[in-house]
């Protein structure tokens, strides 16, 4: 017992050492512009002197903080976590994005003020904590020296709350459903579950803003997360959303910046478009020569080697987040030269399982169209779809399908957020979606050689529908020798946006339409002995909301109908995937 004793201690020593050399000031108080008093975590080395400081803004409660704090202060930063506006113990209103760049700057230029800073402050975190440091970037406040945004978008209606037009059913009512649990708390006991509404319709009735009665601070449908509802009043692109578009501001942001992205991650789209945009127009030459970016597998989809049903080695597990943060500030703040140092470029490549160097992203590819081919049909598995490098012959038909919006298909995996435990992100097996026939399916023989692609994936259709509206989804797949049908990125088009996401325009039944759909990015090796696949449909649910295919407002409409849809692959109606092919 006493030699058990002696171990324990032993593994414990570490900790208290490290625990020893930090001093942490809790709830210390930030005063506002406007007067509301946001609080934060500080944590900071016991010894004298100035250092560097990195500090978070977070919704999810500062508390949360506490380890990369200790690990930060030991390692010769100042740690700051703060509670943004409104959300645990700082006042105010919670409204996602509204204050965040005047909060930002005004609590970067307060961190800055410390007897203890010596004046470079950085921030550090994902997702919604990485729309705080961009939206604090934009204002430029003059201490702020270098950001490290994790999986985070780059426009809050285009890869956050939208994609292709469509509403990010799944994420917006999970992520708002958490979020809004802290607010409730505050008012009365109860509890939000994002799957107590996904089939509720319309959109704006969803079951989180079913109150009990007789809460006088919760006066109106709205007041527990007004902001939802806004979301869905603004489908198009307009004023309510371009107020806070990062990419609308690249050419305001004057700071080095790591993005970190991740394959099957919900704002891979978003990450990608900030290191690009930045490194071709933030506002000087040093800022846009100190972009870098990393992309690693899982976000919000999980970590380590195994993510949703693939082993990907143990390559896959050597990403820490505090670890890359504090080499970032490492090489950023006190000069260390370290692998940030070398190409500002560094992705996991899947297939093989390991990481690859690069001057830039995208790495130099050939685009590829791969071109649909079938003969009776690409319905379902069962059918004959087929991908191939040869033009259509004139002669081949088209494939039609009924999207039923009352059967979508349903969501297997890709990149969720936020609620794992009742819909499983990342790479899953395709071949339930795929056995129905409203999802046509496009594959090239088992591949001879090794097939790298990396970069930016597309499709282009050319279609007609029986409905003044519809969607268009597409997913990439890697499908093994066993079957196992291993889906790598996806995107969707919301029929009406085919033009412009500001100017909603309906479709003419029966009119044939040339459509781009964005599928994001990959990297990726397809096998020998793989094939390569395209999935094409008009459904993705929950992860999107269902187009009801009667050209109505969605957010408050009840009602749908069946659409036949058509995909059409002839000489004059070239439908492709868009690859881009490395080495060839």
């Amino acid at each position: 017992m006493k030699r058990r004793s002696l171990f324990l201690l032993a593994l414990a020593l570490p900790l208290f050492a490290q625990q020893s050399e930090v001093f942490v000031e809790h709830n210390a108080k930030a005063v506002m512009r406007d007067g509301a008093v946001l609080y934060a975590d500080i944590y900071h080395p016991r010894h004298e002197g100035r250092f560097p400081v990195l500090l978070q803004r977070t919704p999810y409660n500062k508390a949360g903080g506490a380890s990369f704090g200790q690990r930060a202060a030991a390692a010769g930063y100042v740690a700051i976590v703060q509670d943004v506006r409104g959300r645990y113990t700082s006042e105010g209103e919670w409204y996602p994005f509204k204050h965040e760049s005047e909060d930002g700057y005004d609590t970067v230029e307060w961190v800055a003020s410390l007897p203890y800073s010596n004046g470079k402050v950085g921030m550090w975190g994902g997702s919604y904590v990485g729309a705080t440091q961009m939206l604090a970037a934009i204002a430029h406040p003059p201490h702020l020296a270098g950001i490290c945004p994790v999986v985070t978008a780059s426009n809050y209606h285009r890869n956050w709350t939208y994609q292709g037009g469509a509403f990010e059913q799944w994420f917006n009512e999970s992520w708002t459903s958490g979020l809004a649990q802290d607010t409730l708390n505050r008012l009365v006991a109860q509890n939000t579950n994002a799957l107590n509404g996904i089939w509720k319709l319309p959109l704006g009735s969803y079951p989180l803003f079913t109150f009990p009665t007789g809460v006088p601070q919760l006066d109106s449908p709205a007041a527990l997360a007004p902001y939802f509802l806004d979301w869905l009043a603004h489908p198009d692109y307009d004023d309510y959303w371009r107020r806070w578009s990062i990419e609308d501001h690249y050419s305001e942001i004057r700071v080095p910046a790591l993005h970190v992205a991740a394959w099957y991650d919900i704002f891979l789209g978003g990450s990608l478009r900030n290191y690009e945009g930045l490194r071709a127009h933030a506002a000087t030459e040093e800022a846009r020569k100190g972009q870098h970016l990393l992309v690693t597998i899982g976000g919000h989809a999980g970590g380590g080697e195994h993510i949703g049903e693939v082993d990907f080695g143990k390559a896959a597990a050597e990403f820490d987040e505090d670890t890359l943060t504090l080499a970032w500030y490492d090489y950023l703040f006190k000069g260390v030269h370290n692998s940030f140092a070398e190409k500002p470029v560094r992705i996991f490549v899947m297939g093989k399982n390991e990481w690859r160097d690069e001057a830039q992203w995208p790495p130099p590819a050939h685009m590829t169209r791969y071109f649909l081919h079938s003969g009776t049909g690409a319905n379902s598995l069962r059918g004959d779809g087929a991908l191939s490098v040869d033009s259509p012959a004139a002669s081949e038909r088209g494939d039609e399908f009924v999207y039923d919006p009352e059967n979508p298909v349903p969501t297997i995996g890709g990149p969720l957020c936020c609620d794992s435990k009742h819909l499983p992100p990342g790479p899953r097996d395709q071949r339930p979606a795929e056995a129905r026939d409203d999802v046509l399916v496009y594959s090239t023989p088992a591949l001879a050689r090794d097939l790298e692609v990396a970069g930016p994936v597309s499709v282009t259709l050319y279609a007609k529908s029986s409905a003044v509206d519809t969607d268009f989804t597409a997913k990439l797949v890697d499908v093994w020798p066993n079957g196992f049908a291993q889906n790598l990125t996806e995107g969707i088009l919301r029929a009406r946006y085919r033009n412009s996401d500001e100017k909603p325009e309906l479709m003419n039944p029966g009119q044939i339409y040339k459509l781009e759909l964005d599928l994001w990015a990959t990297s990726n090796v397809f096998r020998a002995g793989h094939k390569l696949r395209l999935e094409i449909s008009s459904s993705n649910f929950p992860r999107f909301d269902r187009n009801l295919n009667t050209g109505e407002v969605l957010a408050f409409t009840m009602r749908g109908v069946s659409a036949k849809n058509t995909i059409l692959h002839d000489s004059e109606h070239r439908s492709a995937l868009v690859l881009p092919v490395i080495g060839q």
